[in-house]
């Protein structure tokens, strides 16, 4: 099983300046390397404070030419947000400018509020998303082509410069029964069980291999990722601490996810929740190295091949930095067989 680490911008206070956020994440994303973290991961948002980041294949090149071996994954970029014509070419400029580290996830949008000031209704999102994602895979394999659908309508034409590899694509799906479809339509998956719902996780993973059963040698390169908040905690009272910073992003969080969408001038609101510091404690990977081996090895024993590290949810610089590299030493090895700065083959 692989680690990613999820590069998830939070910028609280404007007058620390986004400047700074996206060196911190450049600094993530070396250590990373440097550590032998299989992947990298970048989120699209866009008007909000909270997982910052209008620009993820622009970013991703930036990424690209700091470091050396680790994969950079969107996850994901929220297709109905942009026209594919133009897309395809920025994603094959991406793809070529990392060199093919570049894995494309794709998902519909999941915050109202971005969505529709962006004049894309909520109740469009799956029909939007459906055609575009026909479109761009059209895009990306025929060199001439033409639509008539429901929101794009072109004559033919042929994206230049033509891609130089087939880049891997992602799909972001929750249903157990879309994560069947989805693998089986070749796609390699990214999920999450909520809040550590452990049924709805059996089901996902049910999905995805009874597809990959199904399809034989033709799926057996498609990967299953797993996204979780973590942190590594050597006490009690740091444990606590690292929980309600989690508890407060969580608050802005499901502002925009679930929430009315209340922002001010660009910042989440922070509402109360109706669940607890103790219950979302315990739905968190936050804990010590060995509590964390032990609670990611029902991962590992299901099968899941890479599990996304949301480390990054309004704590210092230096306390994420000090967890990516605890974790790298002290958890990783457990689960890739290799220490910390071995890369991965």
């Amino acid at each position: 099983m692989e680690f990613s680490l999820q590069l998830s911008a939070d910028y609280p206070n404007k007058n620390y300046g986004g400047d700074r956020v996206y060196k911190d994440m450049l600094d993530q994303a070396q250590l990373a390397d440097r550590l032998s973290y299989d992947a990298v991961s970048l989120t699209e948002h866009h008007l909000i404070n909270v997982l910052m980041m209008p620009a993820p294949l622009t970013f991703a090149t930036k990424i690209a030419s700091m470091t050396e071996r680790v994969k950079i994954m969107t996850s994901v970029v929220v297709l109905p947000l942009h026209d594919m014509r133009i897309y395809a070419g920025e994603l094959i400029v991406a793809d070529i400018f990392t060199e093919g580290r570049l894995m494309l996830g794709v998902g519909r949008g999941a915050f109202a509020y971005e969505m529709e000031r962006l004049d894309v209704p909520m109740a469009e999102t799956r029909e939007r998303f459906d055609e575009s994602l026909n479109v761009l895979q059209a895009l990306l394999t025929e060199e001439e082509v033409s639509w008539d659908g429901k929101y794009y309508k072109f004559d033919p034409l042929t994206v230049m410069p033509r891609p130089v590899r087939p880049i891997s694509m992602m799909m972001a799906v929750m249903n157990p029964e879309g994560i069947y479809h989805c693998t089986k339509r070749g796609f390699h998956i990214q999920t999450t069980p909520l809040s550590g719902n452990h049924q709805l996780l059996m089901d996902q993973v049910g999905g995805f291999t009874r597809a990959k059963d199904e399809m034989g040698e033709a799926g057996a390169h498609l990967t299953l990722s797993l996204s979780r908040v973590a942190h590594v905690a050597h006490s009690a009272a740091e444990r606590q601490r690292k929980i309600e910073a989690a508890y407060s992003y969580y608050s802005r969080f499901d502002n925009v996810f679930t929430g009315p969408g209340i922002v001010d001038n660009g910042m989440i609101r922070e509402l109360p929740r109706d669940q607890t510091v103790e219950e979302l404690g315990e739905s968190l990977l936050i804990c010590t190295p060995q509590e964390m081996i032990d609670k990611l090895g029902p991962y590992a024993e299901l099968g899941i091949d890479r599990v996304i590290l949301n480390m990054n949810f309004g704590l210092e610089l230096s306390q994420t930095m000090d967890s990516i590299q605890c974790f790298a030493e002290e958890v990783m090895p457990h689960f890739t067989g290799r220490t910390a700065g071995i890369a991965a083959q």
